[in-house]
């Protein structure tokens, strides 16, 4: 199982592709607040569609909280400026995937804290990234993919 954190979303229907996401690959999703929108919003139920009783989802006022819940966790930080591909990683499992938000991404002071741990996806130069439900479900699938499917058929 892996778990996909999502750093202070901010557009209501990628969070809920991304549940959707982790609810068929069994993903722990980890939200960070604040969210920029209310987690009753129609367009995040609609993403979801009817997979919301299939989700694990923890809600943190702060990813200090997380990183104190999983002191032994392994994160990696997905982020434009990352200097490894995702596909240079080999993911084990219960390993963290953390994304941040859709228009600025992660906080300078959460790449620095462990900055061999991102890691990016190749996009053509001068585009500015990928959409960020997108990017969740490339990264997650490779680290499956190393893992097997586990649980998956």
């Amino acid at each position: 199982m892996l778990h996909i954190v999502l750093f202070e979303p901010e557009i209501p229907a990628n969070t809920g592709n991304v549940s959707r996401t982790c609810a068929v690959t069994g993903s722990v999703l980890h939200l960070i607040r604040p969210l920029g929108f209310s987690t009753d919003d129609k367009h995040l139920k609609r993403a979801g569609l009817d997979y919301w009783h299939m989700l694990d989802i923890r809600y943190y006022d702060a990813l200090d909280e997380l990183w104190a819940a999983y002191p032994e966790g392994r994160f990696f930080y997905i982020e434009t400026s990352g200097t490894k591909r995702y596909t240079d990683v080999q993911f084990e499992d219960e390993d963290f995937l953390v994304f941040g938000k859709e228009t600025t991404g992660l906080p300078r002071r959460v790449l620095e804290r462990q900055p061999d741990q991102v890691i990016r996806i190749p996009i053509r130069p001068g585009a500015r990234s990928l959409n960020l439900s997108n990017a969740v479900a490339i990264v997650a699938f490779e680290a499956y993919r190393q893992l097997s499917f586990p649980g998956m058929a």
